[in-house]
């Protein structure tokens, strides 16, 4: 905690939007922009109330499934991605599609695909209902078992304990990733790691740097929605790092004062899918409250970015 008595923030960077979620973004408006109202995106194209919000507003309608559009519409797939059968109903249905689903996503797809070619048992490490575990899970839903935590995996049963791989959902906590993977690798010892890290860089730098400033704060905020997985991971690793507190907000106006009482230090971050207006509008409230002494932890620097999808290339 912090032993001086001037309020301040130390800001977590790197934080908010990834490359992932650039991309995916850009293209909803590029589509907007070519196609005009509407555009058509199943689920939301990321896990952020705001982003969402601005984007109804211009003319994208988000829809549950595909068989909730008209024949022939324009339909954008979300960052998180979906599953062969998600991609068959579109096509039965005649729909135009653009894939926004994040590279690294599509990496633990081809993954699952190629273990499940080789026979294997693919041990998926992630959360139950979120988007992108139902995607990769559909890639192979015979040979894909969910892990939810390391407590689940005391349930687990696979065919042959020699031909076991593990995966996992790119926005997990990578510390309690790590523990999951420790036992399941004493259940089964010769349990196949996955070619490259699934967690994806984004996920593991803003939990790095939220490790970096979490000790000195007496309160971290992360702004991100409630469903957005690596928002609450990032909530979970500050208290888990020895933060004071730490608390999610999606705006500024969600940001009660009275947290403020007796507080010194604010640590500030963001998820991945957060805009960074969002950010700067928790500084000027925090400004108002006396934290204008504000210090930039940089951990990491980010410089990735994706292509646009190969539809709105070619066209």
């Amino acid at each position: 905690m912090s032993s001086d008595f001037r309020k301040r923030v130390l800001l977590a960077d790197p934080r908010g939007f990834c490359a992932g979620v650039d991309r995916a973004v850009a293209a909803v408006e590029r589509a907007l922009e070519r196609h005009g109202p509407p555009v058509y995106v199943r689920k939301e194209i990321v896990h952020n109330r705001s982003v969402v919000e601005r984007l109804r507003a211009s003319g994208v309608v988000f829809v549950e499934e595909v068989d909730d559009l008209p024949e022939g519409a324009l339909v954008i797939f979300s960052a998180h991605g979906v599953s062969p059968d998600v991609r068959a109903a579109a096509a039965a249905r005649g729909l135009r599609t653009i894939d926004a689903t994040c590279p690294l996503v599509t990496k633990v797809h081809n993954e699952a695909k190629r273990f499940a070619r080789d026979d294997y048992d693919i041990l998926l490490v992630g959360h139950t209902g979120h988007e992108e575990v139902e995607g990769t899970a559909g890639e192979a839903p015979r040979h894909v078992q969910l892990v939810d935590g390391p407590d689940s995996v005391d349930r687990l049963h696979v065919r042959d304990e020699r031909k076991v791989v593990w995966l996992s959902q790119t926005t997990l906590s990578v510390d309690e990733t790590l523990e999951t993977v420790r036992r399941l690798r004493r259940r089964f010892p010769d349990l196949a790691d996955p070619p490259s890290d699934d967690i994806c860089y984004a996920t593991q730098n803003r939990q790095v740097a939220v490790k970096a400033l979490a000790p000195h704060c007496d309160l971290v905020l992360v702004v991100g929605s409630p469903n957005s997985s690596n928002s609450v991971r990032l909530v979970e690793v500050a208290r888990d790092a020895g933060a004071g507190a730490a608390r999610l907000i999606d705006t500024a106006r969600a940001m009660d004062p009275t947290w403020l009482d007796g507080v010194w230090t604010v640590g500030l971050t963001s998820g991945a899918s957060v805009p960074e207006v969002l950010v700067r509008d928790v500084l000027i409230l925090l400004g108002e409250y006396g934290f204008d002494d504000v210090h930039t932890v940089t951990t990491a620097s980010e410089t990735l970015v994706f292509a646009a999808p190969r539809e709105l290339r070619e066209l």
